[in-house]
């Protein structure tokens, strides 16, 4: 059993009026008795509901489950934080096998993965689609394979964290969190947890095709310091492909119809250089990356 007395619940809210009073009854039946709700503005009863299940309720300053994050971890003096959605889709009794790793010692944060147990009705196939594709980008990009990376229970110490660099504002808060635990080495395991469906009065507040776009192209954009030689070797082979195609077109204009395109020839040739260039710079930027990660263990 988990030492409640280490632990900080937070919860992210946005309108979850018919779900948070059940979810902090529900940890609170676990043991634990400090909750820090930190509310997006809701406009129905959420804050109301969380106080008077004796919750500290803070109003976020700005907007985004991200930025909500980042803010709380700044406010929560516990040594130790689980990170918990308030829309009763994760089961507090699983806070204890969440928190083990960590007060073992063997892990400085732990991801909950809801493909363990996931109950019917829990995701849509679009999700369940969407999700695989993302965990699967992140493993190829970034080499670990996190299986649900996109979790909303983690687990985690304040000391870990503050070595993260954070900047998302949306849910791509949990893809930063995934990166900077491979970027920073940061000791991670992986918990089977059981993932329920919604209640039928609560409505989602994540929208699966803009938000993953936006996950997406936060996993890309971590690739730069994280993995650059995939980062700019993709943007580089990608020019040359396009140089080529437009070299290849200008060939075989110039032998069927003796036409000559010098404007494009010369476009095809910049986009060519321009590929290998990025090719190479993401080379050398692996290159130092690998020196700069050795330096630092050598420190350790």
């Amino acid at each position: 059993m988990a030492d409640a007395d280490e632990v900080c619940i937070l919860i992210p809210t946005l309108n979850e009026a018919e779900t948070i009073g059940s979810v902090i009854e529900g940890f609170r039946d676990e043991g634990f008795d400090s909750l820090f709700v930190i509310d997006g503005g809701s406009t129905d009863r959420t804050e109301v509901i969380a106080e008077e299940h004796g919750a500290r309720v803070h109003q976020q300053s700005g907007r985004g489950k991200g930025q909500a994050v980042r803010e709380a971890i700044r406010l929560i003096e516990a040594d130790v934080i689980v990170m918990v959605d308030g829309d009763g889709t994760y089961d507090p009794r699983d806070v204890h096998s969440m928190l083990d790793p960590i007060l073992d010692g063997h892990a400085e944060h732990v991801i909950g993965n809801r493909f363990a147990d996931m109950q019917p009705g829990a995701m849509t196939g679009l999700n369940q689609v969407g999700n695989g594709m993302i965990n699967r980008a992140f493993t190829a990009i970034h080499g670990r394979d996190f299986k649900d990376i996109l979790s909303g229970y983690r687990a985690f110490t304040r000391d870990s964290v503050r070595r993260f660099w954070l900047t998302a504002d949306g849910f791509g808060i949990e893809t930063e969190f995934a990166v900077e635990c491979v970027k920073h080495d940061v000791p991670t395991a992986i918990v089977p947890i059981t993932y329920r469906s919604r209640p039928a009065a609560s409505s989602p507040n994540l929208h699966p095709i803009r938000d993953g776009g936006v996950i997406l192209v936060t996993l890309y954009r971590l690739a730069k310091t994280n993995n650059p030689l995939f980062y700019f070797g993709s943007l580089g082979g990608l020019s040359g492909f396009f140089g080529l195609l437009i070299a290849l077109f200008v060939i075989v204009e110039w032998l069927t119809r003796g036409v000559s395109h010098q404007v494009l020839t010369l476009v095809a040739a910049i986009a060519v250089l321009f590929g290998v260039q990025l090719v190479v710079f993401g080379v050398l930027s692996d290159m130092i990356l690998a020196l700069y990660r050795e330096q630092i263990d050598r420190v350790q």
